[in-house]
């Protein structure tokens, strides 16, 4: 399954609009991505993620790899299962932060226990928040196949920042 850019009944894949950023906590904001009121990351629509489900402290993206998402061996690329679970765990965080606070990842560790391929069906990238303090946050996730078993593991370092550096870091 592809994610559309953009229907009839979603916005376009695009970043969280500033104006969205300064007035909706990180976990209001992404419940209106998940409920299709604001776009997906375009990175998210690119991997044929979608966000599934979202409360505090854990997020959940699913994501169908199809063949534009194979390496040379023949098998799905570990840019995918990465962008995946980076989502699922900086997102995790972003489920706790008030209005006009940000995120971005610091560094992540990922291990990959089993490949995949384009016949795998929809896979479901896990995240959820091992620690949160003022400036650092670390998170954990893992991919599983519909069935249930373990594809990928991993854990994040990320940084969060205030409005301020916000603003310096919006294009424009």
């Amino acid at each position: 399954m592809t994610i559309p850019m953009a229907t009839r009944d979603a916005p376009p894949a695009a970043p969280i609009p500033k104006e969205a950023m300064e007035a909706l906590s990180g976990l209001d904001q992404l419940r209106a991505i998940r409920d299709g009121k604001l776009g997906v990351a375009p990175m998210q629509a690119l991997m044929n993620m979608r966000l599934i489900e979202v409360e505090d402290g854990r997020v959940v993206f699913g994501g169908t790899p199809e063949e534009k998402h194979y390496n040379p061996g023949g098998t799905v690329h570990a840019a995918f299962t990465a962008a995946m679970l980076d989502s699922a765990m900086g997102l995790a965080v972003r489920t706790t932060l008030p209005a006009g606070v940000g995120q971005t990842t610091i560094e992540f560790k990922l291990n990959m226990v089993r490949p995949m391929s384009a016949d795998i069906g929809e896979v479901r990238a896990e995240g959820s928040i091992v620690h949160r303090g003022r400036t650092i946050a670390t998170a954990e996730g893992r991919m599983i196949d519909p069935a249930g078993r373990l594809i990928a593991h991993g854990n994040t370092t990320i940084m969060i920042f205030g409005a301020k550096a916000l603003r310096r870091a919006a294009p424009g």
